[in-house]
C-alpha cells in the first residue's frame, strides 16, 4: 500500500514572524532526500486543495510549491487558484522562449512566481535575467557557493523587486550569513537550533513564568499562586483574555484567576505557562512566535503518538509527554544549555532523560516528532513499523497539530 507524507516547512521573515510555509511531499515508498527533483507537484497541490484543504494545512498564508518544466507547461496550471500557491521553479526548468512566454502569462493572470533553491552565481543570474519582471521571489541555497560575490548578486534581484529568501538555514551561523548578505525571507528551522551565550541570563517576564510553573507543579497553596498572578499584571491580563477567547469552551465569562485555576486544573494552566514562555508578546515584541508555535506542533504531536501506543495512557503519561515537547525547544529560547534550564525546574527524571539522552518511550517519541519536522520519511516509516502505528492514524494525527496549532495562532492574534 502506498503512504503519503505531506509536511510543512516555516519560511520567517527578518522580523522572525510567519511568512508562508514550503509544502513538502513524498510517496511513502520514495525515502530519497527532500531535495530530490521527483516532487509529484500535481499530487501536492491536490493535496492541499481536496484531501487536507487550504484553512486546515495552511491557515491564511501561501506555501510554496516546486514547479518542474512538464508541469509548467501544462495548461493544468492555469486551473489552480492563484491565492494559496507560491510557484517554485526548479533550476532544471529551461528558460527558453516557450517558457518565457509561459511565465509571462502566468504573472498576467497574476500568479506569484520564484526560483527555487539554487546556488547563486553571475551564471544564475543572466539565466533568470529575461523573467526578473515576473518573478517575485528568488531562493538562494546557503549551503552551497556562497562568496564575495552573494550580497551584491543579492542586491541585483532586489533592485529589480525580487525578495530574497535564504533556505537551508539550519542555525545561526547560516541565518547571521544570510542576513548579511541581504535576504528578506528565511527557511529552515534554524529557530530550533540554540545559539548558546555564555553566562546568558533569562528575561525577567520568562523568569516570572518559570517561577509561577513550580509553584504549579509543587502543589503550593491556590490561595498563593493567586496573589503570584495577581503580581504579575500583564501576565494574568494576557491569560483572561486567552481564556477568554474562545479557543477554551467555556460557558461563563472568567473574571478570576482563582476562578481560572478552579476550572483549567494545575496541570492544564501549567501547560498554558510553558506557551507562554515561547509568547513573544510576553516578552519582546507583538508578533506571534514562530518557535511558540513549533513548540504548541510539538506537545500536540507528542501527545497524540503516546495515545496511539497506549490507548489508555492516564493523564500523568500525557502530561509528560506534553512537557518533553514543550521543553525541547526552550534552549533556543534563552540561548543557554538545556541541562542548565532543566535544573531550575521542577522536572522528573523520565522526562529528562527524553531531553536530554532521548532514553525511553518519550525520549523515541520526540525524535519521531524531529523525523516530522525534518521530512525525514525513512525515520517516520521505521518508528511506525516499530509500533505497528496505522498511516492513517499518524496522517490524521498530523493534519490535527497543524489545524490545532493555526487554531492556536488565530486566537492569540484575536488578542493583539
Amino acid at each position: 500500500m502506498e503512504h503519503v507524507y505531506l509536511g510543512r516547512q516555516p519560511v520567517i521573515d527578518l522580523h522572525e514572524n510567519l511568512f508562508a510555509y514550503e509544502i513538502l511531499y513524498r510517496d511513502g515508498d520514495k525515502t530519497n532526500a527532500i531535495t530530490d527533483d521527483r516532487y509529484a507537484s500535481a499530487a501536492v497541490i491536490n493535496n492541499v486543495l481536496n484531501k487536507f484543504g487550504t484553512q486546515s494545512l495552511l491557515g491564511n498564508r501561501k506555501a510554496f510549491v516546486k514547479i518542474d518544466q512538464k508541469f509548467l507547461m501544462n495548461d493544468i496550471i492555469f486551473s489552480i487558484p492563484k491565492d494559496f500557491f507560491i510557484f517554485s521553479l526548479f533550476d532544471s526548468v529551461e528558460i527558453n522562449a516557450k517558457t518565457i512566454e509561459r511565465v509571462q502569462q502566468l504573472f498576467e493572470k497574476k500568479y506569484t512566481l520564484s526560483i527555487n533553491d539554487t546556488s547563486l552565481t553571475l551564471a544564475h543570474l543572466q539565466k533568470y535575467k529575461p523573467i526578473f519582471k515576473e518573478l517575485s521571489y528568488f531562493k538562494v541555497n546557503f549551503q552551497e557557493s556562497i562568496d564575495a560575490q552573494t550580497k551584491e548578486l543579492i542586491g541585483e534581484l532586489k533592485k529589480n523587486g525580487i525578495k530574497v529568501v535564504g533556505t537551508h538555514i539550519e542555525d545561526s551561523v547560516y541565518y547571521s550569513l544570510a542576513k548579511q548578505n541581504g535576504c528578506d525571507l528565511f527557511q529552515g528551522y534554524f529557530l530550533a537550533k540554540p545559539n548558546i551565550v555564555q553566562n546568558a541570563k533569562y528575561d525577567s517576564s520568562q523568569f516570572n513564568i518559570l517561577r509561577l510553573y513550580n509553584l504549579l507543579m509543587n502543589d503550593t497553596n491556590i490561595d498563593e499562586i493567586t496573589k503570584e498572578f495577581e503580581n504579575n499584571h500583564a501576565l494574568t491580563i494576557q491569560l483572561l483574555q486567552f481564556i477568554n477567547s474562545g479557543y477554551f469552551n467555556f460557558k461563563n465569562k472568567i473574571s478570576t484567576i482563582h476562578h481560572v485555576l478552579t476550572l483549567m486544573g494545575r496541570t492544564q494552566l501549567s501547560q498554558w505557562l510553558m506557551l507562554m514562555v515561547y509568547s513573544k508578546s510576553v516578552s519582546k515584541s507583538d508578533g506571534v512566535s514562530p518557535l511558540m508555535l513549533m513548540a504548541k506542533n510539538r506537545t500536540e504531536l507528542m501527545q497524540k503518538v503516546l495515545k496511539m501506543i497506549h490507548p489508555d495512557a492516564k493523564s500523568n503519561a500525557m502530561g509528560e509527554a506534553y512537557f518533553v515537547g514543550m521543553l525541547s525547544l526552550i534552549d533556543a529560547l534563552f540561548g543557554i544549555e538545556l541541562s542548565q534550564i532543566l535544573e531550575t525546574m521542577h522536572i522528573s527524571e523520565g522526562i529528562k532523560e527524553a531531553l536530554l539522552k532521548h532514553k525511553g518511550l518519550l525520549g523515541e517519541i520526540y525524535l519521531f516528532v524531529q523525523a516530522i519536522e525534518s521530512f525525514n520519511t525513512e525515520a517516520i516509516e521505521s518508528f511506525i513499523t516499530k509500533y505497528k502505528l496505522d498511516h492513517e492514524m499518524v496522517r490524521t494525527s498530523i493534519l490535527q497539530s497543524i489545524e490545532s496549532v493555526n487554531s492556536f495562532e488565530d486566537s492569540l492574534k484575536a488578542l493583539k
